[in-house]
């Protein structure tokens, strides 16, 4: 068996104010929510007995594509005063496959998303060499993490 990406954790300011934010934009769901102490030698940040919180929340899948929230409880850790405004090398660009793309955008706005590209109609060749006509959008949440949201809205024969 071949390996697989099943999440990517995302350190986050605000553990509660994050899953809020990823419950009402994509429709995700706790899948598990716990506090615990760093050991100082597997995670590439914090320091050994540091608390922290992670939180991961899925879509319809409970194997791959989840997202993990971390937040540091103690002691806190130091985030950006400012958040991005254009995608630096080395950070993720997440793509969402929405049923849903102007109502994504919508409500990352109401939560406070910078928004990056309002909905767009635009047309691809999949990989299996059909065009597909899709509507996309892109913004960051609440923590500057850059997603880029697609819905397929026909696909030509």
């Amino acid at each position: 068996m071949a390996d697989i990406i099943k999440r990517t954790t995302m350190m986050v300011r605000d553990g509660d104010r994050a899953k809020n934010w990823y419950e009402q934009v994509f429709g995700m769901t706790a899948w598990m929510d716990t506090p615990f102490t760093l050991s100082g030698t597997q995670l590439a940040a914090g320091k050994k007995g540091d608390k922290t919180r992670l939180i991961i929340l899925k879509c319809e899948d409970d194997l791959i594509g989840m997202i993990g929230l971390l937040e540091w409880l103690d002691p806190k850790m130091d985030a950006p005063a400012e958040l991005p405004t254009e995608i630096q090398f080395g950070a993720p660009v997440f793509v969402v496959a929405s049923e849903d793309a102007k109502g994504a955008l919508e409500r990352a706005r109401a939560l406070g998303s910078r928004i990056h590209c309002e909905p767009r109609e635009w047309t691809v060749t999949g990989a299996d060499g059909k065009q597909k006509d899709m509507i996309g959008c892109s913004f960051w949440d609440l923590d500057g993490y850059f997603y880029e949201v697609n819905q397929v809205v026909r696909i030509h024969d």
